[in-house]
Order: C-alpha cells, then sequence, then structure tokens
C-alpha cells in the first residue's frame, strides 16, 4: 500500500476544511456581515463629520477585522472535536504541527481574504483616500493570517471548553494589540506622507515569527486538551 505523503495529507486536510465550510455556508458569512456591520454603523455613533472618519477609518477597520477574526475562531478545531476528527488528526503519523497549519490557513482563506476583498469598499465608505487602500490591503494581508495563527493557539487551548468565549478573548487580545496597533499606524503615518516602511517590515516579522512558533505550541494545546 502506498504511504501518503506530508504535502497530499496537508492539501487533502486543506480541501477538505474549505468544502466543509462552502457546505455551512451560513457560518461563512457571518464574521463577514459582521465586519460589515461594525464598519457600517460606526458613522451612526460619531456622526457624518468626513475628515473625523477618514482620520479614525484604519482604526475602525481594523478593529472591525480582529473583532470578526475573534468571531471565527472556534471554527478552526471546533467541529473536528466535536464529530471526533480531531483524536485522528493527532494520531496521524505526520507531524501535527504541519498539519495545524493547513486547518489554519483554511480559516484564513475562509475570513481572512473576504476581509480583505470587502475592505476597500468600506474604506471608500469612510471616505479613505484611494492612494492608502493598497496599504490598506497589505497591512490586511500580513495581519489577518497572524491573527489566526496566534488565535489557533487560544481555541486549542480552549477546545475542551463548553464555554471558553470569555477565556479565548482574554488570552487572544495582548497578543493581537500589536498587530492592530503597527497596523493602524501604517496607514495614519502614510497619510501625513511619512515612511512606513518600518511598520511593514514589523508587520512581515510578526507574520514570520507566527508562522515559525505558533504551530508547535498549538499541537501542543490539541494534545493537551484531548489528555
Amino acid at each position: 500500500m502506498k504511504k501518503t505523503t506530508l504535502s497530499q495529507v496537508f492539501f487533502a486536510l486543506l480541501k477538505r476544511d474549505l468544502l466543509l465550510a462552502f457546505r455551512h455556508r451560513a457560518e461563512l458569512f457571518n464574521p463577514l456581515l459582521f465586519f460589515v456591520l461594525v464598519v457600517t454603523l460606526f458613522p451612526l455613533g460619531t456622526g457624518a463629520d468626513t475628515k473625523l472618519l477618514q482620520t479614525m477609518a484604519p482604526g475602525i477597520i481594523w478593529v472591525a477585522a480582529l473583532l470578526a477574526a475573534m468571531l471565527s475562531l472556534d471554527t478552526i478545531f471546533r467541529s473536528d472535536f466535536e464529530d471526533g476528527s480531531l483524536e485522528l488528526l493527532l494520531l496521524n503519523a505526520h507531524p501535527t504541527s504541519i498539519l495545524v497549519l493547513a486547518k489554519v490557513l483554511a480559516h484564513w482563506l475562509i475570513t481572512g481574504v473576504p476581509l480583505m476583498i470587502i475592505a476597500p469598499l468600506l474604506a471608500l465608505f469612510l471616505g479613505l483616500d484611494q492612494d492608502l487602500i493598497g496599504l490598506l490591503v497589505l497591512t490586511l494581508l500580513l495581519g489577518t493570517p497572524v491573527l489566526s495563527l496566534i488565535g489557533a493557539v487560544a481555541i486549542a487551548l480552549t477546545v475542551g471548553l463548553k464555554r471558553g468565549g470569555i477565556l479565548l478573548s482574554l488570552l487572544v487580545l495582548p497578543f493581537y494589540v500589536p498587530v492592530l496597533i503597527f497596523a493602524t499606524n501604517a496607514i495614519e503615518m502614510a497619510m501625513s506622507g511619512l515612511p512606513v516602511t518600518a511598520q511593514l517590515w514589523i508587520l512581515s516579522s510578526f507574520l514570520l515569527l507566527a508562522i515559525t512558533l505558533t504551530p508547535w505550541p498549538t499541537a501542543a494545546a490539541l494534545k493537551l486538551s484531548l489528555s
């Protein structure tokens, strides 16, 4: 019998998660709908001051994206835990840390990419300069995968708990704040005509560190939660 390679298992797991997500379209659109609602309702609370909204646009969009990412974190491992397939994942002969990356990648493709697609329209709605749209998308491209990777560690720790929502928020928020600060600061600096290279390099470093460091604690946390 031919043994499956790590890459085959990785892409099979990625394909499985994407197919399951598209079969449950309601859950798929919930984070995106939440993202749109938060951004579009915000002007009702602050008024119709165009200059104020333009100044606050990066923060509004990034805070909404952060909250939408947190809303969808539970989908990474919860269904697998409930149907027992998570145990099979841990019993697989291949490294669990690499297979975890497949599930996190699927989560980002399902949640992060739609946010990146809709964000330019919402930025224009808030009056953000068109020249800054590309930078906004770039910060989301660098930052949203970090949110998924860090969130995977927290959800792996709480997957066995029936009501781990509050604990999950307490675990991930301190690690999300630096991403939020540097992403919004990059756009604010660009609005002032200042260089943003440093902020983008820092976001890139966050992404590299998250890809390198988070899979192992995520795999260990899953084993701990199921033990």
